[in-house]
């Protein structure tokens, strides 16, 4: 009995060799995702991001206001990148699609089997979340935070902490939604600001609107304010 336990435990030691020996050849994968999103991505040129949930329906009110959000931003130029799910992120590429805007899907793989959605005209894969956030990062003029949850305000805040910490350059950043939004702005100015935990000039590295063109106004406004101070 003694032997068999430890012929187990032995067995259990080996496999965990096995999966830790197998490691380094993971970063092989990352680099992958990674030179394929660079190439994929380069020479993309103006381009606007799109964060939002994967769970709201067609007809829900914030697909459709996604859907016209960027439409009007594919009407003056920008490309959209989203997510490639459904939910406010196929609202958001149908609307772009639907005026001729080059809609960029980047596809996370999760055990759910989320699939891009039919209005993307440049899907992309990923294994990594983390390696697909850098992709929006590195290649978004500005972010659109629609209602979501919590991949949403991960990407949110992650965006935020990367401007704070000054790892990357200001970008305008819209909370779109004031009503879907109140409450967390209630608690980041009552709690966050209030406790000290971040300071008065943080508020201002995002704003909330909710008109479509008041959104790539403010966009516009910021961006050339951006190149002016250049």
């Amino acid at each position: 009995m003694i032997e068999q336990k430890n012929e187990n435990v032995k067995k259990k030691k080996n496999l965990s060799d096995e999966l830790s020996s197998d490691e380094p050849w993971r970063i092989f994968r990352i680099m992958s995702e990674v030179v394929d999103g660079f190439e994929t991505l380069k020479g993309v040129g103006k381009t606007v991001s799109l964060f939002g949930s994967a769970a709201l329906p067609r007809g829900h009110e914030y697909y459709d206001l996604a859907a016209e959000t960027t439409a009007l931003f594919a009407k003056d130029g920008y490309s959209l990148i989203t997510g490639g799910g459904s939910g406010v992120m196929e609202g958001a590429s149908k609307g772009a699609h639907e005026v001729g805007g080059k809609t960029i899907g980047l596809n996370i793989i999760i055990p759910s089997g989320q699939t891009v959605n039919q209005y993307t005209t440049v899907p992309m894969e990923f294994r990594y979340f983390f390696v697909r956030k850098l992709m929006f990062v590195k290649y978004s003029n500005a972010l659109l935070v629609f209602p979501g949850g919590f991949g949403t305000l991960d990407e949110f805040f992650e965006a935020l902490t990367l401007i704070q910490t000054e790892k990357i350059d200001p970008l305008p950043i819209v909370l779109v939604g004031t009503k879907y939004w109140k409450d967390m702005m209630s608690w980041i100015k009552g709690t966050l600001l209030k406790e000290g935990a971040i300071e008065e000039k943080d508020m201002e590295l995002f704003t909330v609107l909710d008109e479509p063109k008041e959104i790539l106004d403010y966009v516009n406004k910021f961006l050339k304010k951006k190149e002016e101070n250049k």
